[in-house]
């Protein structure tokens, strides 16, 4: 399995995005053995790099399903987990009725982390992700909240979600330069438009994890040969899936990019974890890049 730095660390340059085990556009999440049975596949094809949330879950009060999913497989998981990387996220608050909402604040996200430690049942996370933006509080100040809970021991790194490069870039004064080590938007051929972030991560070593890179729960990522039909082609003359054939462009538009794709079965990451070693070539990225509006 090809690696890439994420960090302080080395991690697969494929890993599994957790959120389909518990929830996902088509509402059809498998049960308990076959969650694990899938992050177990994950972890047989050499994923080192599991991506998980404190809001994935079925319902507002499961908070924190995924992260005992995640858990739990890795200590029932037969190999060795010590290189596997767990990244998870906070500031999006799931409440009764399903009210979704947002919150920076520094009270709330020590007590978000802090669940999250017990849900993984670790004594610090590895990566703690800035979810989505709380709009109501300033972008450097939040930063400085995940710093203190560094700070506390509470965490090992930091990253961001969802994020402008006028947000990366006020996370990077804050922080110092090296300390954000990834930023997660999404990015697939369905949705390209976080290129520049990309460009930019790459242009200061910090690791870019496109999530829902085939293009969504929904049927997006099974459908994304016939939608792109250059993925299709490719995969035909290569003898591997579309799917494939899009994680491996994605990773050759940067030595940086880290793709998460998302799985409920066991079939699927393991088809998408040999994207890793997919070696495209220079005339078959300009091809895929073309067919989405992108020019490297």
């Amino acid at each position: 399995m090809q690696e890439r730095k994420l960090g302080p660390f080395t991690v697969s340059a494929i890993g599994l995005g957790a959120m389909p085990l518990s929830m996902n556009n088509d509402k059809e999440v498998p049960d308990r053995d076959a969650a694990i049975a899938t992050v177990h596949a994950a972890l047989d094809a050499g994923v080192t790099l599991i991506d998980t949330s404190d809001i994935y879950a079925p319902a507002w009060d499961q908070m924190g399903h995924n992260e005992v999913l995640i858990g739990e497989a890795l200590r029932s998981w037969g190999g060795d987990t010590a290189s596997v990387v767990v990244a998870t996220k906070g500031g999006i608050t799931r409440s009764e009725g399903e009210i979704w909402g947002r919150d920076g604040s520094l009270a709330y996200l020590r007590s978000a982390v802090e669940k999250s430690l017990r849900n993984l049942q670790v004594d610090v996370i590895d990566l703690y992700q800035y979810h989505r933006p709380d709009r109501w509080v300033v972008y450097g100040e939040v930063m400085q909240s995940f710093q203190t809970l560094k700070d506390e021991g509470k965490i090992r790194s930091i990253g961001i979600s969802n994020a402008n490069i006028e947000e990366i870039e006020v996370a990077t004064q804050v922080l110092g330069e090296g300390a954000l080590v990834s930023v997660q938007n999404e990015f697939s051929p369905a949705h390209p438009g976080s290129y520049d972030e990309l460009r930019y991560c790459a242009d200061h070593g910090i690791a870019f994890l496109p999530w829902s890179p085939l293009g969504g729960t929904g049927g997006g990522g099974r459908s994304v040969g016939d939608r792109f039909g250059v993925f299709a082609e490719i995969g035909r003359d290569r003898g591997v899936s579309p799917q494939q054939v899009v994680l491996a462009w994605e990773l050759a538009l940067g030595s940086n990019v880290i793709a998460i794709p998302g799985a409920r079965r066991a079939q699927s990451i393991v088809d998408s974890a040999k994207a890793a070693d997919l070696r495209l070539s220079g005339d078959e990225i300009a091809r895929c890049s073309a067919s989405v509006g992108i020019t490297p």
